[in-house]
């Protein structure tokens, strides 16, 4: 590799993304290509987000800091921090906060949603 290949690559810090609002559970795109699409969730209090779907993507959520209840269709998961869940396309998704402490979620959909999509 040479220095213009390394120079090319652009890196994002998921903390710049980590607000929350008193109002609502914050989302924010954190990177967006062709094929992929990844936001950070940020979530206080009581709040949630969802139900979120998509008919052609798949998506991966991932908890990255708190706990969080996490509902797909009829089931349900308390998740903790570093745990994950694959929401396959089509599925219904809903989070909420599951405790007194702040939570933040990465979900990363392949092929990105479409713009129709409830995510």
């Amino acid at each position: 590799m040479g220095a213009a290949t390394l120079a090319a690559v652009k890196t994002r810090d998921v903390r710049d993304l980590v607000r929350f609002s008193d109002d609502e559970a914050r989302h924010e795109t954190l990177l967006e290509g062709e094929h992929l699409w990844s936001e950070v969730i940020c979530m206080q209090g009581a709040q949630g987000l969802g139900p979120m779907r998509d008919e052609g993507s798949d998506a991966v959520l991932l908890v990255l800091s708190g706990e969080v209840s996490a509902q797909m269709g009829k089931g349900r998961a308390r998740m903790k921090q570093w745990e994950t869940v694959l929401v396959p396309a089509g599925e219904e998704l809903t989070v909420r906060n599951a405790s007194a402490e702040p939570a933040v979620l990465l979900l990363v959909a392949a092929p990105p949603p479409t713009p129709s999509a409830s995510i």
